[in-house]
């Protein structure tokens, strides 16, 4: 555990003399307890608390990245996993989360008292854009509340970003026109440059 904590903070693989430069001890991650799993015995919880001042505040990359980031990798522990992470309030109140929540998506999409019905569409890649459209409208006029692109898609060969586009909002209205609700579609904006995804945006 002292190890995991070690990789995950300020260790590294070898001493360096750098590490003369900074404060290294007070940065360096404690691991303060260790507990065996309940019926096995070789299996441990253990327990790592982090100085708040390793993080930058209000990014989550930064939090995944310190936490889990290469710590995975680390060849000194044959299994690994997380089980819980506690961040004191302080430092969540420095994330401002998304932009709309809940109740601005229920206005949009005029849905209350219950919870959404949505999905991603599958296959997730090799789909044309036209056939990409015909799932996005079978599934809104199905009963879906919305479908989002999966992670994978951006604007490959097969289906470039333009004519998903085209389709899925084609299957978006027709959907809308069949049943009488207000459906949606969350597209996958993402691209190799910011250029593209603030014009895909």
């Amino acid at each position: 555990s002292a190890a995991v904590a070690g990789e995950s903070s300020t260790a590294t693989w070898t001493v360096v003399w750098t590490d003369l430069l900074t404060a290294c001890d007070l940065y360096r991650a404690k691991a303060y307890k260790v507990d065996a799993v309940p019926n096995t015995t070789d299996q441990f919880f253990a327990y790592i608390a982090y100085d708040i001042d390793l993080f930058e505040e209000g990014s989550i990359a930064n939090l995944t990245a310190s936490i889990i980031g290469n710590v995975f990798g680390f060849k000194a522990v044959k299994a690994l996993r997380l089980e819980d992470m506690r961040l004191p309030v302080a430092y969540l109140k420095t994330f401002q989360g998304p932009a709309t929540g809940i109740i601005v998506e229920r206005e949009r999409m005029d849905k209350f008292g219950r919870p959404f019905l949505g999905a991603t569409v599958k296959p997730k890649l090799g789909l044309s854009g036209k056939n990409y459209g015909r799932v996005v409208y079978e599934g809104l006029k199905g009963g879906l509340d919305f479908l989002k692109d999966d992670e994978n898609i951006n604007s490959q060969p097969f289906m470039r970003w333009k004519e998903r586009y085209l389709y899925s909002m084609e299957g978006v209205n027709r959907s809308i026109a069949a049943s009488g609700e207000v459906k949606g579609h969350y597209l996958n904006v993402t691209s190799a440059t910011m250029e593209d995804m603030y014009e895909r945006a």
